[in-house]
This record gives C-alpha cells, structure tokens and sequence, in this order.
C-alpha cells in the first residue's frame, strides 16, 4: 500500500534522504525543490517500508488505508505529480537519486572550537545550528529577541495545525545540545551588537526572518478596525507584542485584502467553531474573543482571477475539508474561462476545486469563508473605526463595496535592516552569495557574515524549505573557517557570558526556557498542548522557577566553552 504525503507537509527533505527506492519528488538537489508546494510520493516506486513516515518532522505521511477523509484528494494530488510511463519505469527518466547531502567537515585547528553565533531561533536558526553541530569541535551561540524560541513554528503556525508544530520535537533535540548555548530575551542591536559577537565567534548567522509586513498604501488604513493578518495570526498565537492587539469581531463581516496561505490561516480560524480551538494551544483571550464573535463572513478579496490565487493547493484542499467556503456566481463564471485556458497541473486542480465550491447565495448557516476576484482595494472607509472596504473591478471603472468591521490585508513580508549589515531595500533581504554577506559596493564577502532564512532568500518556501538554506549557508561558513577566511575570535565564552548578563540581567538560558515549557504544558492541564504565556513578565516569571545548575554542569560548560 503506498504511503501518501499530505498538507502538513513541511518539505524539509528528511523523507527524500530516508526513501531507499527515490520515490519521494522533487529532491533537494532538483530545481523545482524550492519553489514546489509540497513533496509528492510516487505509488509506483513506493514500497510501503514506512521509512520515510519516522524521518518526516511533522508527521505528514500515512499509508493510504489510514488517511482520514479530508485527505483523501492527496491520494490524486500524490500520483499526479508523476508522469504517465510503463508499468515497469518506476522513476521519472529526468530524476536521480539524491544522495543524502555530506555535513560540512570542520578541520580542527589551534586556539580552540569554530564558535558560531546564531541570531534568531526560528526553523532557518535552528536548521544551521543543527548543521553545525553533526561536527565534533563546534560550538553555537544562539540569540533571540524573546524569552522563547521558535519563531514562526511557535507564533505563526496556526493552532489547529498541530501536526505542524511537531517540528519542535526536532528543535527540541538541537536546543539540548551540550554545545549549544541559548541567550534568550536578548536583542542583538540593543543589547549586545555585531562587533560584540564577532569578538566572541568566528562568524556570525543572521536568521533573522522577514518581521516587516508589506503594508497595503490607500486610505483608511490605520484606522480602528484595521491591521494586517500577520498581526492577527501572532495575536491568536498568544506573541507578546501582539497580545493587546484590538480585533474587532463586532461586525458581521470581516475583510482580507490578499490571498495567499496566510489570509486562509485567519479566515479559517476566525470561522472555526470555537469549541474545537479549545483543545489547541490558540491564545485563551483569542479564543475568548471568537467566542463572542458576531462574524458570519469573511471575504478573502484578491486583485486577480482564480488561476493566480497565491494559496498552494494543499492549503486549499485543507480549507476546503473544514469550512464553507463559497463564490460569488461572477466569480465562478472567472473560474470557469480560466478553466478554458492551458494551465500548469496544480493550477488546473485548484480550478477544478474552485469550480465545486457552493454558491453565495446558498443559506447561510454557520459562519463562512468567500473567496472574491478581481477586487481592487481603493479605500477603507469609516470616520472613527472601519465601516467597510471600497474597491474597483480590477481592470475596469467599476467599483463597489463590502461593509465590514475588521480589515486585513496579507500582501507579503519583506525583511528588516540589520545594524553593520549592507541591506538591498528594494528586495527587502541582506546581499549575499549563497549565504556569505556580500558588500554591494565592493562586491566583497563581509567578514564573519552570513544569512540563512528568508533575510537570505525573501519570503519563499515553507518551514523546512530552510534546512537546505541553511545547510547551504554553513557548508560555505565551514569552508571559509577551514581557509582560513574567518578570523580567530579575540575573547571567550566566559566574557562573552559576563558581557550579555551585565547587560541584560533578564536573560533567559536553556535551564529557562525549559521552566517555561513545562509550566506551559502543566497549564494544558491534559486538555490542551499547552497554554501559552502572552506576557514578558510571565514568562520571565516560570524561567526564574529552573534549577540552579549542579556544579558537574557549571565544570563541564566551562570546559566546553
């Protein structure tokens, strides 16, 4: 019975290197690996051996017999990735075999360890730190501006997507690691700076991610009523900077201007019953808040028609499975010629399940989803709060307008300038040359400089699309340090530990971090995975309750560091 990859996917790659017959497509080392939606398994090479089922981070594959009904289509949308061929050519002609990628090798040297600091803590970070550690004779420092880790796996997946958050098992293992070091709740650039680390590391990783929203430039935005769905999504997620953040539910309609797979997270959790958000780890004043919820409706308006929706079809089929989701009869007339057209496969499938959707005018009986095209946003309007959106017929002069309460728009993400950094502002990323900071001017490599995650690449992928980035970015790390490239760091950790506690008494270590996850967990009480602290102090608070380390432990950092 084949297995079967399904929309939790995280396209890490592990199940490629783990398949031993090459039936899991595209591979890291194929060019459309980058961009592709998710990994496909091909059921006539699989040999049900269930290899790839215990190398998948996040738990996205089952054998067909064991899928639930909702992921039933994944068992069309696996095979029809491959081509149609004999009954006996089991891998397509243009595919190899991709050979599990070597670790960088680290040629040990006088003076000490290759220290590397590692700015961020999200999945880029933790995949680098988790590349450099397959060495013996490495040592990794990592920083994050929280007193938690996990960026985006933590504050930007959403709750009802478990299954997802099973990646930290892995960052779990990483973060236990004897020779890595966590400084959490401190911020490079506030704190500590790039000269201060460069003094204390042979190099520096910037994974930093793309915090900055693309922001939506028309009237009315900024109103009361108005934010961005990133927003949203960290409020529901309990993010300490986002926990006060006002979401008006008081209206019947909410508004998301864009379409890709973040406007469907908060579409679809802001109509999810909210019973059901209570067994997952979703903020308790989010989830309070959708319990009072008067929202019957949620638009996901797009500038464009149905063949460039920007969600992937995983996603779609994901929303699809769950909630009403349901199209204006203009708008199933767009799908229908678009349709007619010649399109790419995974274009023409989500038509096709575009096509099935219910129309607007069925009754409404529970709150819904309705995807809208070719609405250009023009203006929101409202005096003191938001009243509503005004947009024109992408194309035409005609414009019309939908009331609502609450406007989103999710239009993308760009990163942040890093201080001591070059930064290419009109991409939104750090210059670099697969990984290495590169001067725009000189066209030189920064000295001790590199970028993993989206501040490398811009916002592509998906969670584990970043473990071949940062593989990439630590492979050219480990070859600059075995040259010689990266110069010797002029003070230890033992400074390096003194100079970050002087400077910020709050920091929170591993022995922290730990305290805060179990006190977390213990708050699920069994019911839930856990319940997050949405407050600093709160956290700063559980981090203070760890055990002091034994003095075996303070002998043996000492010596590590």
């Amino acid at each position: 019975m084949p297995h079967v990859i399904t929309q939790s996917c995280c396209s890490d790659g592990s199940c490629v290197f783990a398949c031993p017959v090459n039936c899991i497509h595209p591979t890291p080392d194929e060019p459309g690996f980058a961009t592709a939606e998710m990994l496909y398994i091909d059921p006539a090479a699989c040999v049900d051996c269930g290899a790839c089922v215990s190398a998948c981070p996040v738990g996205a594959i089952a054998p067909v017999s064991m899928l639930t009904e909702a992921q039933l289509p994944f068992v069309e949308l696996n095979a029809a990735f491959y081509p149609e061929r004999r009954p006996d050519e089991k891998v397509p002609p243009t595919s190899k075999l991709a050979p599990v990628p070597d670790a960088p090798v680290v040629h040990s040297r006088p003076g000490g360890p290759l220290k590397v600091a590692i700015v961020g803590s999200g999945p880029a970070a933790m995949y680098a730190a988790d590349e450099l550690l397959t060495q013996r004779g490495v040592r990794v420092t990592m920083f994050e501006r929280l007193p938690t880790p996990y960026g985006l796996v933590r504050a930007g997946v959403a709750p009802d997507h478990q299954s997802t958050k099973r990646v930290t098992r892995l960052f779990d293992q990483v973060t236990a690691r004897r020779e890595l070091r966590l400084y959490l709740n401190v911020e490079v650039g506030t704190h500590v700076s790039h000269a201060d680390l460069l003094a204390h590391h042979h190099a520096v990783v910037y994974a930093v991610g793309a915090p900055n929203d693309r922001r939506l430039d028309i009237d009315g935005m900024g109103l009361p009523g108005t934010a961005t769905a990133t927003e949203v999504v960290a409020w529901y997620n309990g993010h300490p900077d986002y926990a006060a953040l006002p979401v008006r539910l008081d209206h019947d309609r909410a508004v998301i201007i864009g379409n890709g797979n973040v406007a469907l997270d908060v579409a679809r959790i802001l109509t999810t019953e909210p019973d059901l958000l209570a067994a997952t780890d979703i903020a308790d004043h989010a989830l309070a808040a959708l319990r009072a919820s008067r929202v019957e409706e949620v638009v996901i308006a797009a500038r464009r028609g149905p063949a460039q929706s920007a969600f992937t079809l995983p996603e779609l089929i994901g929303l699809t499975a769950t909630c009403d989701v349901v199209l204006e009869a203009a708008d199933h007339d767009l799908v229908r010629r678009d349709l007619t057209d010649e399109t790419d496969p995974l274009t023409r499938n989500k038509l096709e399940i575009l096509a099935k959707l219910p129309d607007a005018s069925a009754p409404v009986t529970r709150p819904r989803i309705r995807l809208a095209y070719r609405l250009t946003p023009r203006r929101v309007t409202g005096e003191t709060r938001a009243e509503g959106v005004e947009f024109t017929v992408t194309g035409t002069d005609q414009a019309c307008r939908l009331d609502a309460g609450l406007v989103l728009t999710s239009i993308g993400y760009r990163g942040r300038p890093i201080t001591g950094l070059p930064f290419d502002d009109a991409a939104g990323v750090v210059p670099n040359d697969g990984g290495r900071v590169v001067d725009p001017a000189s066209g030189r490599p920064v000295a001790g400089s590199y970028v993993a995650g989206w501040i490398k690449r811009g916002p592509t992928g998906f969670i584990g699309t970043n473990k071949s980035c940062a593989a990439q970015t630590v492979h050219h790390l480990v070859a600059d340090y075995n040259t010689g490239v990266l110069a010797p760091p002029s003070a230890g950790y033992r400074e390096l530990d003194r100079l970050v506690r002087d400077r910020r008494p709050d920091v929170v270590d591993t022995a922290g971090w730990r305290a805060i996850d179990a006190a977390e967990t213990a708050r699920g009480g069994g019911q839930r995975p856990r319940v997050k602290f949405t407050s600093v102090p709160d956290m700063l608070e559980a981090a203070a309750a760890a055990p002091a380390p034994t003095l075996g432990r303070r002998l043996l950092a000492g010596l590590l560091g």
